[in-house]
């Protein structure tokens, strides 16, 4: 039999695996293995044991589970609320003020968590029910919370880029910083669109009555910016200290983690239930992460030994004639197919051993790349019939937000994803600027 059939069969038995409902970690590495032993005999037992000690020993790995705890922390103790009342107070008197404060506070938590879940989890139970009370327009808001909170795997300390570092072999920080910008520019591409379609029709995004402004106090708004800024006061000593070189990336981790605990107690809110469900929540993300790159690791191993890397730049190159742009745009339209279907980590671990070596091998920047692949993951988490968020949003949002509404609401936000895609796509250097200034340092 030949490699490439080999390769072939290889691929089909993890979709069919993964069709019946298994575990992604379980559906890779099971294959992974079964593949060794049958190729190479006992021998090849050994890779997986191989890919776990890689595992193990990779460093920058432990900034995971720190970093997972200190967004935990945060949100289960209430801080990620005071900084929504802050924005909701600071923010409410322009027209699609609170709109805008929760493109803010889906920011801030992406800061704080780098997973999507966790802002899409606050944004539906903390902003939703209140821009609804106000009598914002369900189908714009729905569409701003899911948007949102798609930046949680694109703005630092974004998990997804962890896993990606892992597994294309380059550094963490670079990755952060890659971006850094681009996330920052598809907030600003929201909060646009939320000021021009407001402008347009004020209904959408009504300012808080004069009554209640006449009840908030210049004292309340420094109060509540008071309570604002711990979050961010974190987010920029922890990110400043490794910007300046004082700590690596597992010590700025190490510092967000104990900083987030500092501020829930002096907040008065660290008990013990709080201290338990953040460890358990923290520790179950871990370990999933953990078993998932484990069996990537292994699959990517057994792929590289065939030669299948090699094998489908032949054939993408060499018998369709096409170029390396025209490649790189068929693994993106890809990535948008299985979102309809898979998670980002899941997206990640199933193709990373055919596109990532293809990405080198092609000439493109493996850092770029990466924020390329997180940017089409957020996109395919808000494209029907299937996409993550909608399902997310779905079970989260009150009953009067419907299926459709939620299917409407993702339309603008789609089309801005895809503008920003584009822009980094033609222009690198929005992802490149900021880790190439900084590591030339």
């Amino acid at each position: 039999m030949s490699y490439e059939l080999i390769a072939v069969l290889m691929f089909s038995s993890m979709m069919l695996m993964l069709l019946t409902g298994q575990r992604v970690f379980a559906a890779i590495g099971s294959v992974a293995v079964i593949a060794a032993l049958l190729l190479w005999g006992n021998g090849g037992s050994e890779m997986a044991f191989s890919a776990s000690m890689k595992l193990m020993k990779w460093y920058p790995l432990l900034t995971l589970p720190l970093f997972i705890f200190m967004g935990y922390m945060l949100s289960e103790s209430g801080i990620a609320e005071d900084l929504y009342k802050m924005f909701h107070v600071w923010t409410g008197n322009l027209p699609g003020g609170l709109a805008i404060g929760t493109v803010g506070l889906m920011v801030m938590i992406s800061a704080m968590n780098g997973l999507s879940v966790a802002g899409m989890a606050i944004g539906a139970t903390i902003a939703l029910p209140e821009l609804l009370r106000r009598g914002y327009d369900k189908v714009m808001v729905t569409g701003v919370i899911q948007a949102g909170s798609s930046l949680g795997i694109l703005v630092p300390p974004s998990v997804v880029l962890v896993l990606y570092g892992m597994i294309a072999r380059q550094p963490v920080g670079k990755l952060w910083l890659a971006g850094a910008l681009p996330g920052l520019l598809l907030a600003g591409l929201f909060i646009l669109y939320i000021v021009v379609r407001c402008k347009i029709q004020p209904e959408l995004g009504p300012v808080i009555s004069a009554e209640e402004r006449a009840q908030i106090t210049f004292s309340e708004k420094l109060r509540l910016l008071r309570a604002g800024i711990i979050p961010v006061a974190i987010f920029f000593c922890m990110t400043g200290l490794f910007l300046m070189g004082i700590t690596s990336l597992v010590e700025s981790s190490a510092v967000g983690a104990t900083a987030a605990t500092i501020a829930a107690g002096l907040k008065g809110r660290l008990n013990f239930r709080l201290i338990h469900i953040t460890t358990e929540k923290t520790l179950q993300i871990s370990c999933m992460f953990m078993w998932i790159i484990l069996a990537a690791l292994c699959f990517g191993a057994v792929f590289d030994g065939l030669g299948a890397v090699r094998a489908i730049e032949g054939f993408f190159v060499g018998d369709l004639g096409l170029g390396p742009w025209e490649i790189l745009l068929l693994m993106q339209l890809s990535y948008i197919v299985m979102g309809m279907f898979l998670d980002d980590t899941a997206m990640l671990v199933i193709v990373a051993p055919l596109y990532i070596p293809l990405v080198k091998v092609l000439g493109f920047d493996l850092v770029w790349y990466g924020v390329l692949y997180t940017i089409t993951c957020q996109i395919a988490y808000m494209t029907p019939p299937f996409g993550y968020n909608l399902f997310l949003m779905r079970a989260m949002a009150p009953p009067e937000i419907s299926l459709t509404d939620i299917y409407k609401s993702i339309v603008p936000f789609v089309a801005i994803m895809v503008f920003g895609l584009a822009l980094v796509t033609i222009f690198p250097q929005i992802a490149l600027w900021l880790p190439n200034l900084y590591y030339a340092r």
